[in-house]
């Protein structure tokens, strides 16, 4: 019986990578046109043959109910870590925390999130902040400070202060913030796989932890993130 290779040449396997960044950061798969041009290209054709290549082994899913839609389902074992971590670019407000705005709708942050912060710690609001005007009306939501450079290469940095949508259920690949044990809370990319549940770090100096499912529950996930620049 004839089976499909699922070992990647070099084009198909950064042709993976930027799709699965664009839908990661924009949320929509990106066009020909674009894939074409971020692997220099001279033609769309060449690209019909790669997703195609793709398809066949297993990396992506064209979904049937949108034109030109594509999933990622999985990403080449060889990836490095900058290929898997950089699929999130957070929205950052920049020059501070804006408190003054008319407009605005404040959220509570609820005090700061690290690895193996209890969860007591992070649940009396400590401040609030304005929620950007592309999130209001689209859910409940809460802020949270972050210490800790384990999230530094999704561009989440020591200091931040992330905004979270509250929600019970995130897909494989999103940023969350996540419950341990009902004790723990901590701010980390979810991975899904069966029965368990892999938090993954995005820092190459800390490990991934790998949990029955039934010992996560899911709070909420990142949606934005402020950033004080002195």
């Amino acid at each position: 019986m004839y089976e499909v290779c699922s070992m990647l040449t070099k084009k198909q396997k950064n042709l993976l990578i930027f799709i699965n960044r664009k839908i990661r950061s924009s949320g929509i798969s990106p066009s020909y046109e674009e894939m074409k041009n971020s692997l220099n290209l001279k033609s769309k054709s060449g690209i019909h043959r790669l997703i195609s290549a793709l398809e066949e082994r297993g990396f992506v899913k064209r979904l049937a109910h949108k034109a030109r839609a594509l999933e990622v389902i999985k990403l080449p074992e060889n990836a490095s870590a900058n290929d898997i971590f950089n699929t999130f670019t957070p929205s950052v407000i920049k020059g501070g925390l804006d408190k003054n705005t008319n407009k605005s709708t404040d959220v509570s942050v609820l005090g700061s999130i690290a690895a193996g912060t209890p969860i007591e710690a992070i649940q009396q609001e400590v401040d609030k902040v304005a929620l950007p005007e592309d999130l209001q009306n689209n859910g409940e939501h809460y802020g949270l400070k972050v210490k800790g450079d384990s999230m530094i290469e999704a561009g989440i940095a020591d200091g931040d202060t992330v905004i979270v949508k509250k929600t019970s259920n995130v897909d494989s690949g999103q940023i969350a913030v996540v419950l341990i044990d009902d004790q723990e809370a901590t701010l980390k990319r979810i991975r899904k796989k069966g029965n368990t549940i892999a938090l993954e770090a995005a820092n190459p100096n800390y490990g991934t932890k790998i949990y029955a499912a039934n010992r996560i529950k899911i709070q909420g996930k990142l949606v934005s993130l402020y950033r004080n620049f002195h």
